[in-house]
């Protein structure tokens, strides 16, 4: 079964820029960016604690700039 939906041009010329062969369909597509932006992998307990503790870092400005790790390191 099959349904129409109706799409602004803009949106049209946006998926047709995503075609990777002319002759491929819209729903083709549209399943392949569905599947792109479905993650289906749970984050394990420890990457979450990880970026816990990363936010926490974060809101207590705990962060350091790529140029202050090199000259702290001695690689500036």
């Amino acid at each position: 079964m099959s349904t129409t939906i109706s799409i602004v041009p803009r949106t049209k010329e946006k998926l047709d820029s995503l075609r990777r062969f002319p002759q491929k369909s819209y729903n083709s597509i549209i399943e392949r960016l569905i599947i792109m932006s479905v993650d289906e992998d749970e984050l394990s307990d420890e990457a979450i604690q990880g970026i816990e503790e990363a936010l926490e870092d974060i809101k207590k400005g705990r962060l350091y700039t790529h140029d202050e790790l090199k000259r702290e390191y001695g690689l500036m």
